[in-house]
């Protein structure tokens, strides 16, 4: 058996193992929240059917217990669970918590739970006894009991996933959040790919009791839309809650690294005793919220040594150059004036005399992201300060 035959359902499993280890904190810290205990079981339920479909585990099941073909209830018992797992999951997310949803949602366990409990009785009722890892449902489909457990399966899964298409193509034109539409646009595509994995075993088995060889639609061309539908349906659930998180990580991020510069030049001025360290597994919005904290005390500090007359000068030549929008000109006209209060501060040199109007410390604090950004570009800062160092020399000689 070549170890290339099993990549194709290596990766969608690890990959659903891997979004399970992602989503196990969440369910820890809130365990009780129905979308997240239903989403987790979810995940555990298309993990396990793939993780007992691969041909290596099959052998396996069946060396380890003894028993030909146990992988078969297994499996099915698992994409049982998925099915109606998926199928309340959709219910919860297109109506509001109501008597008539929840009694809803229980009717559908329980009548998934009595389909799980038939597959284990037909197949403890059928006879057997030759092992089959890849063509289990054709070589079977005409064995009595096995031929039931096959059928009940097969019609379990096509129900589910009929309703769950049915149910997101009427509801997909009332859905807003972009996050949640591209969760039921995966959820569609893969409960389709379902239903062809269905037809395919169907017509093969259909050609079984016709007394006709098609088991190349269930050995071959089934198996690749069960394991599409498994990580598309996944995907399905796991983008509308993931995504508002990644896109948020992304903006800190983002907002975190914007902030260096001027945190840097800031650095020396927080008093030591106020740091509080951070380890690499910090979580990004606390480094964030302390980056922020850091840059607003050192700005208290540099309070009496920001010249608003400067900043306005600065301002003003920013806005007259050629390279700087006026959207960027408070940017650079803060780098420019925090800049030389960082100068006067170590310097020891005087506060600046109050004058008529804001004060410096209060006009720079409005626009901490742009003097980080203008912070990161010191050829521009260069051509602002030789700018307003030419209009002060013009004006002392007129």
């Amino acid at each position: 058996m070549s170890p290339s035959f099993h990549i194709p359902y290596i990766l969608p499993t690890a990959l659903l193992a891997l979004a399970l280890v992602l989503k196990l904190p969440t369910f820890l810290r809130a365990s009780r929240d129905p979308d997240v205990r239903a989403t987790t079981l979810l995940l555990i339920w298309a993990t396990a059917v793939l993780v007992v479909i691969t041909p290596v585990n099959i052998e396996r099941l069946n060396v380890l217990t003894g028993v030909p073909n146990i992988a078969s209830p297994w499996a099915y018992s698992f994409l049982t669970a998925f099915c109606a797992t998926g199928l309340t999951m959709i219910m919860r997310w297109r109506e509001p918590p109501s008597v008539r949803r929840r009694r809803r949602i229980r009717r559908i366990y329980w009548i998934y739970a009595g389909i799980v409990a038939v597959l284990w009785l037909t197949f403890i009722l059928a006879d057997v006894p030759t092992a089959r890892v890849y063509d289990l449902d054709t070589y079977y489909a005409g064995t009595p009991w096995m031929r039931e457990h096959i059928l009940l399966y097969i019609a379990a899964h096509t129900v589910s996933s009929l309703v769950a298409v049915s149910m997101l193509w009427k509801w997909f034109p009332e859905v807003a959040n972009r996050w949640l539409k591209a969760g039921v646009v995966f959820l569609q595509l893969g409960f389709a790919s379902g239903l062809v994995f269905d037809v395919a075993k169907t017509a093969a088995i259909g050609a079984r009791w016709s007394g006709h060889d098609w088991d190349v639609l269930s050995t071959q061309a089934a198996p690749p839309f069960a394991l599409l539908e498994a990580a598309l349906v996944a995907l399905g659930f796991i983008v509308p809650q993931a995504g508002p998180f990644v896109q948020k990580w992304v903006r800190d991020r983002r907002e975190y690294r914007r902030l260096a510069p001027l945190w840097h030049a800031l650095s020396s001025l927080t008093p030591a005793a106020a740091e509080a360290r951070f380890g690499p597994w910090t979580p990004l919005d606390l480094r964030l919220l302390q980056r922020r904290q850091r840059i607003h005390d050192a700005l208290r500090m540099l309070g009496p040594y920001l010249d608003p007359v400067l900043y306005q000068r600065a301002r003003e030549a920013a806005r007259a150059g050629h390279g700087v929008p006026e959207a960027d000109a408070d940017g650079v006209a803060g780098a420019v004036t925090i800049t030389a209060a960082i100068s006067a501060y170590r310097q020891g040199g005087p506060s600046v005399s109050p004058v008529q109007g804001p004060r410096g410390g209060a006009v720079v604090g409005g626009h901490i992201e742009g003097i980080a950004s203008a912070l990161h570009r010191p050829r521009i800062l260069q051509d602002v300060r030789r700018r307003m160092t030419s209009t002060e020399s013009a004006h002392h000689h007129g």
